[in-house]
């Protein structure tokens, strides 16, 4: 009997269970530990991608959280935490002689047995095994071909941002340049684009998207995420979903309107005027510090061929994002329905409004149907929430 999960499966370890750095750039409360009880407990996501478990200090504390009985192995692949099932994965960033800047990518494997064979096979190849999103001293279609002898999953990270993407900075117009395209299982759109503007480029038609949150924080977790249909929690009913295999299915992705994300549209770094092209100096300031939007890379690739038939793409933001939610009325909201996506997900107007102001509830039913008014990022800033709605 299928149901439906909550999945994200890009969050990164801010430090290991010793208190060591993992993603240098993440929060130093979030453990391994942290992001299971933050998924279960409060953002009721079923399915959580830890892309730093390739560490052998997140394997560490992943194996005393079983031994004490915390966690348990699931027999076709993952670990149960109470509600919540973990899917190990790892960022890697790849720069090989097919590439023209760096690339990340993610690879997810079943078992932790497979994960400690690929960290042994990855420390040979890499500068600091400990750290997340190391450089890989091999080519990607050797990284690729090693995820599928473990019987893993091989998805491009956020394959459109100016840093560190596939399509990033302009430098390489197609998959195929660098990665053999039949060992692909996913892309991952990232936060400044959705499934519209991604199915411009036809390359992409073949190619399952994902919506995952990048989290360095707690409070991040599932601020992209998807639905998918299964029969049950485990890493071979995911693999299933993605190849759309006998019943398991993308149900649909949930993210950000892609103007709230960072580089979404072509800015001045130096001031954040809204330039049209990245060839000529800020007409506001005069420097020529210009980042390339998502929106704009996209045109650029896009071919305006037949869209393929995808998963709806439903316009959602944390509940942290909308005005008027701050902490204590975040608190009041999971008091009252328990996790994050209770409240997205499943409350009426009139219960919210039991719970927290009206125009608060308004702006939760709002976000629902795509009517929240959305002031553009770009250049490294997020666009945000207007307190009017549309």
């Amino acid at each position: 009997m299928s149901s439906s999960y909550f999945s994200d499966l890009h969050i990164h370890v801010g430090r290991d269970w010793k208190g060591k750095p993992v993603k240098i750039t993440g929060s130093k409360n979030l453990t391994l530990t942290e992001i299971l009880k933050t998924a279960s407990r409060r953002k009721g996501i079923d399915l959580v991608g830890v892309i730093d478990a390739h560490a052998p200090r997140v394997q560490e504390e992943l194996i005393d959280l079983i031994d004490r009985g915390y966690a348990i192995e699931v027999q076709d692949g993952g670990v149960q935490f109470e509600s919540t099932l973990l899917i190990l994965g790892s960022e890697i960033e790849i720069l090989d002689k097919s590439c023209n800047g760096p690339i990340h990518v993610l690879c997810y494997l079943p078992t932790l047995k497979k994960m400690r064979e690929f960290s042994d096979w990855l420390a040979e190849r890499m500068t600091n095994i400990h750290l997340s999103s190391q450089r890989f001293y091999g080519s990607g279609r050797e990284l690729q071909e090693k995820i599928q002898d473990l019987g893993g999953l091989f998805i491009p990270a956020h394959i459109f941002t100016p840093f560190k993407s596939l399509y990033g900075k302009g430098v390489h117009k197609s998959i195929s340049e660098v990665l053999d395209v039949n060992l692909i299982d996913a892309v991952e759109l990232g936060l400044s684009s959705d499934t519209e503007m991604a199915d411009g480029i036809s390359e992409l038609h073949s190619f399952p998207f994902l919506t995952n949150s990048d989290a360095h924080s707690a409070g991040k977790i599932a601020r992209e995420y998807q639905e998918l249909q299964l029969n049950t929690l485990s890493f071979e009913e995911l693999k299933k979903a993605l190849k759309g295999e006998e019943g398991r299915r993308i149900l649909g992705n949930y993210g950000m309107d892609p103007k709230l994300g960072k580089y979404h549209q072509t800015v001045c770094s130096a001031c954040f005027w809204r330039v049209e092209s990245t060839n000529s100096a800020c007409k506001n300031c005069g420097s020529k510090k210009i980042v390339k939007g998502v929106s704009d890379r996209i045109k650029e690739l896009s071919s305006h061929s037949s869209q393929p038939k995808r998963p709806p793409y439903i316009y959602q933001v944390p509940l942290d994002y909308l005005p008027g939610v701050g902490k204590k009325t975040y608190e009041k909201l999971l008091d009252a329905f328990q996790t994050e996506m209770a409240v997205l997900h499943d409350t009426s107007l009139h219960e919210l409004s039991d719970v927290v102001p009206q125009q608060v509830a308004q702006s939760i039913i709002a976000m629902r149907s795509g009517q929240l008014t959305i002031e553009a990022g770009g250049g490294g800033v997020y666009g945000k929430v207007s307190k009017n709605l549309s």
